[in-house]
């Protein structure tokens, strides 16, 4: 065996290494469409693979990755901070945004990014344990979704990393609400950088999806306390929504939020909000508000769908843009729910063999894995006199 001091030397090492691939990172500082091409070029190919399986037997998972990357920028930014859950840790300051009203029981397709992270760190390993983000995966998932849909694709910056925190009243301040008026969508778009066309743009997302009774039976019964239905509400549609959400029935029964092509990517969403046939308020305010400069952005995609797929691209990526954590800002996480002080420990066992020379001529290796994944490490200096050195890392869940 090597001496005590060369067994410290080598577990410091490994230490260093560690610290500068999790916590620092092994990339640049600003968000680019060729961030993974050498440590991860197939990395969007891996996320569509995952997806289009996932898709075998959940038609909704499109629109789900789609939702939880616009949950994730909006509060506090493009960071992966939705994805983490609460901590065991009594001194963590992670308060769960899964837990938030805008995303408790509704919020979803957390199993697919573990999924997808898994396949990436599987496939993508280099110098360091963890290449890909977490907050960088919603962002691929939601344009390969979208495309998958029928859908518009667009070049996905990338590079962000991961908070190593989240704020679930912040998620409850900062998410749009179902029932929020014109004014006040705008208002809440505009404090992340986002502008009425984006407002409109965006809002085309739900074009797929679902939505829970709870988030309109207001707008069927009882609409701003009146005892009333919503007058912008279709008199046919209103019928077919209170056969599904009759008063005090079950507020989780899902409908679809676009009733005419409810799993496809298109322009449908636009076309129904021009009969009032807008599932939430928010979406129906869009259109019925009077003299509202979203009307003839409503008319326009809903005309044109090639404008409507060119401004969400636009969007997405300006939405992407929110805040991102780069450089050496955050970490990239090995486990999307966790960040990695509370994901793994770390042990090492160094045993020592003499070569056949009988000495380590100057050079030393040192394999092993961590996060699930094989390392192999390379040292020259002759700091010991055995050779070869072999670490065995051990995961610690």
């Amino acid at each position: 065996m090597p001496p005590y001091s060369a067994q410290l030397y080598y577990k410091y090492v490994l230490a260093v290494l560690l610290i500068l691939c999790a916590s620092a990172g092994c990339g640049d500082a600003q968000l680019t469409p060729t961030f993974y091409d050498e440590s991860c070029p197939n990395a969007t190919t891996i996320v569509r693979g995952v997806i289009e399986e996932a898709l075998q037997t959940d038609p909704r998972i499109t629109a789900s990755l789609t939702r939880l990357h616009f949950h994730d920028c909006f509060v506090n930014g493009c960071d992966g901070s939705i994805l983490l859950d609460n901590s065991t840790n009594p001194n963590s300051t992670i308060d769960s945004e899964k837990t938030a009203v805008p995303n408790n029981n509704s919020a979803r397709g957390f199993d697919v990014v573990d999924n997808i992270k898994t396949a990436l760190e599987n496939a993508c390993i280099g110098t360091c344990p963890a290449v890909v983000s977490c907050a960088d995966i919603l962002a691929i998932a939601a344009e390969e979704s979208v495309a998958l849909s029928g859908g518009p694709s667009w070049t996905v910056l990338l590079g962000r990393r991961d908070s190593l925190t989240a704020n679930r009243t912040a998620a409850n301040e900062a998410l749009p609400a179902p029932t929020f008026t014109l004014d006040e969508l705008e208002a809440n778009f505009l404090a992340v950088g986002l502008n009425t066309t984006d407002l409109v743009a965006l809002s085309g997302a739900h074009t797929f999806g679902r939505a829970r009774c709870l988030t309109f039976t207001d707008r069927l019964y009882n609409f701003s306390g009146t005892g009333s239905p919503d007058p912008t509400l279709n008199s046919t549609y209103l019928e077919t929504l209170s056969e599904i959400c009759p008063l005090n029935g079950n507020g989780s029964v899902l409908t679809n939020l676009d009733p005419v092509t409810p799993d496809t990517f298109d322009a449908k969403y636009f076309s129904n909000l021009q009969v009032e046939e807008g599932l939430l308020q928010s979406d129906q305010e869009l259109f019925s508000t009077s003299g509202a400069d979203t009307i003839d952005i409503v008319n326009n995609f809903s005309a044109n769908q090639s404008a409507f797929f060119e401004n969400f691209g636009e969007s997405m990526i300006k939405m992407g843009n929110i805040s991102p954590l780069t450089g050496t800002e955050g970490e990239i996480r090995l486990s999307c729910r966790r960040v990695n002080g509370e994901s793994y420990g770390l042990t090492a066992t160094l045993v020592a063999e003499r070569d056949s020379r009988g000495s380590s001529g100057g050079g030393s290796s040192i394999a092993g894995s961590y996060g699930g994944t094989d390392l192999e490490i390379e040292l020259v200096g002759g700091v010991v006199d055995t050779d070869p050195i072999v670490a065995h890392m051990h995961k610690v869940q």
